[in-house]
């Protein structure tokens, strides 16, 4: 891993303040390519989305899956914690703090938008960032493959049925429409062009032919999740500015779910005795969010300038710091796992 992607955290707080100082210098700037949309969808949000997002889609390697039988229990451990733990109770913390705790501070109708977009997070489990934190801790490559490829395919299903049922629960009116573009345009379109591109890679050049093309990738997507970052706090700039407790209260529930996922992810691998190799990449995934999904569906359902879409860029600013801190965690505790065989 090079240096510049050894500082991520750095680039992204500095891209933070970038966008937040630049939406306050060009409101008029950033309002226009907001309106910048076709069927809701904004397009120069989903072109940065795409550009990050695509490069970690060819690293996928579905034939991978093949593999899934001989060390299930990993896997297992991730798939029970995305998709039958993780939303639910990220639904549970935002109606906790903002129906609850909060109430007396957020307007009824902020507080449904809020949660929103914490549902979003919630039920959008992560793809493009798992291979940086498996690479940090260590982890196992080709079983990160499994286990991201695993994923994709149930986000595929799952993400617009769980998450139209916790937002219906929390009284949001969800168009699917909407949920099942956002799918198939942030998910199974980029899945397909990154089997297909992989897929002619393998059968035009040799492996090392793959490794160079994916090498060269990489900055690509990292200049795509800058830019993302970038945008996303210029459209939010004005409402941070105003309402730096908004963003407190946000990022509260938030940092709660994110280590207390990790915390009970970690102990259940700890108990099942699976090797760091297999644990440490298998929590990440479990504790870590498809952000970028999360983002862009607040945004095609509520809006630009919405609680939600603020909710999930809050999200951004929460997960990278974060999860270094649970990657230096995970890599300080190595001792408590065997080996793997």
């Amino acid at each position: 891993m090079g240096s510049f992607e050894r500082y991520l955290s750095l680039w992204v707080g500095l891209c933070i303040c970038a966008g937040i100082l630049l939406g306050n210098l060009f409101p008029t700037l950033f309002s226009a390519v907001a309106e910048l949309e076709i069927a809701s969808v904004n397009i120069p949000v989903a072109v940065f989305i795409w550009v990050m997002i695509y490069p970690m889609m060819v690293q996928v390697d579905f034939s991978a899956i093949k593999d899934i039988g001989k060390k299930p229990r990993g896997l297992i451990l991730t798939l029970v914690i995305n998709w039958a733990i993780k939303p639910f109770t990220m639904a549970a913390l935002g109606w906790l703090f903002f129906r609850v705790l909060f109430a007396d501070w957020v307007a009824p109708e902020t507080a449904t938008e809020y949660i929103a977009g914490m549902i979003l997070l919630g039920v959008a489990p992560c793809t493009a960032m798992v291979f940086v934190w498996s690479h940090l801790t260590r982890g196992d490559a080709n079983y990160t493959l499994v286990q991201v490829s695993a994923n994709d395919i149930i986000m595929i299903f799952a993400f617009a049925p769980i998450a139209a049922f916790l937002l219906g629960v929390s009284d949001v009116s969800v168009p699917w429409t909407t949920l099942l573009v956002s799918v198939l345009l942030y998910v199974v379109l980029p899945l397909v062009a990154g089997i297909f591109t992989r897929f002619w890679l393998s059968k035009n050049h040799n492996a090392d032919g793959l490794a160079h093309f994916l090498e060269k990738l990489k900055p690509v997507s990292i200049t795509g999740l800058l830019a993302t970052v970038v945008l996303l706090f210029g459209f939010q700039a004005r409402t941070i500015i105003a309402q730096p407790l908004s963003i407190l209260m946000i990022a509260i529930p938030l940092l709660i779910q994110t280590y207390g996922i990790f915390a009970l992810a970690y102990g259940a691998a700890r108990a099942l005795k699976l090797p760091h190799t297999i644990a440490a990449p298998a929590c990440m995934i479990g504790t870590s969010n498809f952000f970028e999904l999360a983002v862009a569906v607040a945004i095609s359902l509520f809006g630009l300038q919405s609680g939600a879409a603020l909710a999930t860029v809050v999200g951004v600013l929460v997960e990278v710091p974060v999860m270094l801190s649970l990657v230096a965690l995970a890599n300080r505790t190595r001792h408590w796992f065997p080996e793997a065989n």
